[in-house]
Parts: structure tokens; C-alpha cells; sequence
């Protein structure tokens, strides 16, 4: 079922820098009280598609390729903070309402502990299309290709990390 956003609720979010389908997730979580495992799996399917947009967009516009591929690792560092109930971050963000770039770092050195140096070395790489593909808008369609495969490892292989 699809559901629709009102394009000023969208509009305000995005003002806010917020993602709309970020917010509704953690919005809808705390008003159903969602078991976590349900959000965990929204987040990736999140992440799935971030993914896949990005992969799309890579060879005609990178700075918005490079974004999406970032907001997939993103979501899939969430959905693993979930998953392996990292609850010192987890209660943080809860608190605040809202994950921080420390919140995620701190989430990526507990996950690379327990998957591996290659998740760390993954966002590191979302981190640098981030920064240098999307905000500074200095990579091109090749710099973008050379990451993805990151990307797509961590979101097909950490993302569907079994649970705690």
C-alpha cells in the first residue's frame, strides 16, 4: 500500500533537514510503539532503496547519487543499531529525538566490532560521497561507481544482519 505525504508536511521536514521518510519511520515507531524489530526492517528497506536510487542516478547526476548512497548506509547503520541493541546509542537518540553524526559514529565502531574493519571502511566511504559528492559536489559519475560496491555490501550484507 502506498501511502502519500502532504507535499507542505514534506516541504517542512526538508526545511527542517530532516529526511520525510526517516522522520515518519521514527515518528510512527514511538506513536505504535512499534517493536523494534519492525523498524529495523523498515530501515532497511529504507536503505534498499536509497540504494537502489542511488545506483541509478550514478552516471547522470552523482551529487544526488552520491546523497542517496549515503542515506543508505545511514539507514542501514540505524537499522543495525536496532538489530544488535546498542543501547547506550540507542538511548541517546531516543532521548534527543534524533541521531546525531556522533550517535552514528559511535553505532559504526560498535558494528565494525562485531562485522568487521570492512563496515567501517564502508561508511567511511558513504561519509566521503557525502561530503565531497554531495556538499562540496567535486566527485564525478566514475568517484561515485568507485564506492557503490561499499555501499551495496553494506546494505546487503550488514543490513540483514540477524538479530540481537
Amino acid at each position: 500500500m502506498e501511502v502519500a505525504v502532504p507535499k507542505a508536511v514534506v516541504d517542512e521536514l526538508m526545511k527542517r533537514g530532516l529526511d520525510p521518510e526517516a522522520a515518519i519511520i521514527e515518528a510512527l515507531a514511538k506513536l505504535a510503539y512499534l517493536d523494534p524489530d519492525t523498524v529495523a526492517e523498515a530501515r532497511s528497506e529504507l536503505a534498499t532503496k536509497y540504494l537502489e536510487e542511488g545506483r541509478r542516478l550514478s552516471d547522470s547526476d552523482p551529487v544526488q547519487a552520491s546523497e542517496k548512497l549515503h542515506k543508505a548506509a545511514e539507514e542501514c547503520v540505524k537499522a543495525l543499531a536496532i538489530r544488535l541493541g546498542l543501547a547506550e546509542v540507542l538511548e541517546r537518540v531516543d532521548k534527543r529525538g534524533r541521531w546525531t553524526v556522533t550517535d552514528l559514529e559511535k553505532a559504526v565502531a560498535a558494528i565494525s566490532r562485531q562485522l568487521g574493519d570492512w563496515f567501517m571502511e564502508a561508511w567511511d566511504s558513504a561519509n566521503y560521497l557525502h561530503v565531497w559528492g554531495f556538499h562540496e559536489a567535486k566527485l564525478d559519475a566514475e568517484a561515485v561507481k568507485a564506492r557503490l560496491p561499499y555501499i551495496e555490501k553494506m546494505v546487503k550484507e550488514g543490513c540483514r544482519h540477524p538479530p540481537r
